[in-house]
């Protein structure tokens, strides 16, 4: 396995880290959405959010307060975007759990176009009742 974010973990790969600890590491991204954009990372190799082992997830949200509250004191943008994309459809391109943190602007022409969809008469229900069916399980 050739990973990018484990060879900047093991400092195999330079990268410029913003914060770490034990369990996570922070780094700005090398392809930014906007400059001072961060990439929020465990430090164990999970391929996605639901393959990282529950000890991870409190530590994940608390770099990633973190560093948002540092990016957004410091660089003072109009707002940011916290997201992860997850599997191939959602734009996931390394294989390996990670948040992005970006910095966001007043007129930077970035645009999440959607295509929002209705539910049909009881297919909200339906949807719910599958979705708590494996809550429950």
């Amino acid at each position: 396995m050739d990973c990018i974010f484990c060879n900047i973990i093991e400092r195999k790969a330079k990268a410029e880290i913003i914060f770490e600890n034990e369990k996570i590491i922070s780094f700005l991204d090398i392809n930014p959405i906007h400059l001072g954009h961060i990439l929020v990372v465990p430090k164990m190799h999970c391929i996605d959010f639901l393959s990282i082992p529950e000890e991870y997830l409190n530590p994940l949200i608390q770099v990633t307060k973190i560093v948002t509250d540092a990016m957004v004191k410091s660089l003072k943008p109009d707002g940011y975007n916290l997201f992860s994309n997850n599997g191939n459809a959602a734009g996931q391109s390394i294989y390996h759990f990670h948040m992005h943190i970006t910095p966001r602007y007043f007129n930077d022409e970035i645009k999440f176009k959607l295509n929002l969809k209705q539910y049909r008469e009881a297919e909200m229900k339906d949807f719910a009742e599958k979705i708590r069916r494996e809550v429950r399980s």
